[in-house]
């Protein structure tokens, strides 16, 4: 079985994003998300954050930066990193999520304003691809489901 690296969360920005650039131009945005994991602690349930930094690059960054501010609700699609170093003598990691995909959701300041058909920016999309259809609307008439509208009770 191959491995599979896939998360994807929903949760609300602790800080305004920050946008910089590599020495080769590269543009990186990274914040960090919190999402809240409901627990029952007798008979209340309780909230407990977890915090993960994000890392999106390229044009879906600079696109996006603007509009990842304190407290905005997003939903975040990509895979684990871990980053491994050592300073001091002692041996250091990180782990963060590489977004493939940031999608902005209510709440928050700046509601989403600036976010495309989708709801947000897909770093995997082409700009020769167009956007995938919703699927039927409630304009293209019926749909020939195979079933006749007489039923035998």
């Amino acid at each position: 079985m191959a491995d599979l690296n896939h998360v994807i969360l929903i949760g609300r920005l602790t800080r305004d994003a920050e946008l910089k650039y590599t020495a080769n131009g590269q543009a990186v945005c990274k914040f960090s998300l919190a999402v809240n994991r409901r627990r029952k602690n007798g008979d209340q349930w309780v909230d407990e954050p977890n915090f993960f930094d994000v890392v999106l690059w390229g044009r879906s960054g600079e696109t996006l930066n603007q509009y990842l501010v304190k407290g905005k609700q997003v939903a975040v699609e990509g895979e684990l990193r871990q980053d491994r170093w050592e300073q001091d003598g002692q041996n250091r990691s990180k782990v963060e999520i590489l977004a493939n995909n940031v999608q902005l959701l209510g709440g928050g300041q700046g509601s989403g304003a600036a976010s495309n058909s989708d709801g947000g920016f897909n770093a995997s999309r082409r700009p020769s691809e167009a956007p995938q259809g919703r699927g039927p609307s409630a304009n293209d008439g019926p749909v020939d489901d195979g079933f006749a509208d007489d039923i035998p009770f």
